[in-house]
């Protein structure tokens, strides 16, 4: 599974941006699709997940009401729709694949490269 992340950019707080992940390979059904962020310094978290078959969605606690993750299978793209971003938003966003929907990292063995969100102040 490859993935490819994009649409990051820079906002200010109370703004929205959406993040596309677009996603190739065989057996997609098998998998979940998740989002993860990582601030500088910090290490990276869970941020959502959706099961690319069933459309099952898990959200972070920090995100819950705020984003929202869908998938547009004819498109093969995973989307992170987020709004009233916040400062603490800011972090370097990757889009993952693991054959088990869930919030841990150490089950997402496929990655696509970081896109940058920047929330200001």
């Amino acid at each position: 599974v490859q993935l490819q992340a994009s649409g990051g950019g820079s906002v200010q707080a109370g703004g929205s941006l959406r993040l596309s992940c677009e996603v190739s390979g065989r057996a997609l059904n098998d998998y979940a699709i998740g989002w993860f962020r990582q601030a500088p310094g910090k290490e990276r978290d869970f941020v959502a997940a959706i099961s690319w078959l069933s459309g099952n969605m898990l959200y972070a606690d920090s995100v819950k009401g705020r984003f929202a993750i869908s998938r547009n299978n004819a498109k093969n793209t995973v989307y992170l729709q987020m709004y009233r971003l916040r400062p603490e938003d800011t972090a370097v966003y990757y889009c993952a694949a693991s054959t088990i929907r869930g919030s841990n990292i150490a089950n997402y063995h496929h990655w696509g490269q970081g896109t940058l969100v920047t929330v200001s102040s």
